[in-house]
């Protein structure tokens, strides 16, 4: 189990009941990717994590090596296990102060509200410590519970973009959805002790 000592000593950016968030290592390769590895069926046709070491290596130190980016895994505080993950992509600075998320729970951490939770601990860390104004998420249309996640957490649909993003060999169409730092609904969010 995860305790508030581990939390304050820095391994953990963020903890909540259930869930805490970590940077990726080197060292978690070998649970990333038998994790991503046993949820293919569950990830498809949405989502394509690492599934080996040499992929992982080259997913993390983009992840932790590039300015413009910071991923997080979402840690099962009952175990310490990785139950998935959030990244913030394309971090933009200056007027714009935005990013867009990715993420993905893996299958045995399904159903369980773990992803909801870390994306709540992600986006409170996004708007107070790396101090951003908005976060994007891009949504297949048929990944109804990838549109559910986000809508739980706050974000609002605001548009439609056809053939916007190269996934699994061809141009999918996406739904952009968003949240800013001063929406009401995530201060509402925020004062039922979600997000």
């Amino acid at each position: 189990m995860i305790d508030d000592q581990e939390s304050r000593s820095g391994r953990y950016v963020a903890a909540g009941p259930r869930v805490a968030l970590r940077p990726f290592t080197a060292g978690d390769a070998e649970e990333f990717t038998a994790r991503a590895r046993e949820s293919r069926e569950f990830h498809a046709p949405w989502l394509f994590p690492p599934l080996t070491p040499e992929a992982y290596a080259a997913y993390a130190g983009q992840l932790t090596d590039v300015p413009t980016r910071a991923g997080f895994l979402v840690c099962d505080r009952a175990d310490g296990t990785i139950a998935g993950f959030v990244n913030i992509n394309n971090i933009v600075r200056g007027a714009f102060l935005s990013g867009a998320l990715g993420y993905g729970a893996f299958a045995h951490a399904a159903g369980r509200g773990l992803l909801s939770e870390g994306l709540g601990l992600v986006v409170t860390h996004a708007f107070g410590p790396l101090g951003l104004h908005r976060l994007e998420a891009n949504i297949q249309p048929g990944n109804a519970a990838s549109r559910a996640l986000v809508r739980r957490a706050g974000f609002r649909l605001e548009g439609f973009s056809p053939a916007m993003l190269f996934i699994d060999g061809a141009w999918r169409d996406h739904e952009r959805w968003a949240v800013t730092a001063k929406d009401p609904v995530l201060a509402r969010a925020r004062g039922r002790g979600g997000v």
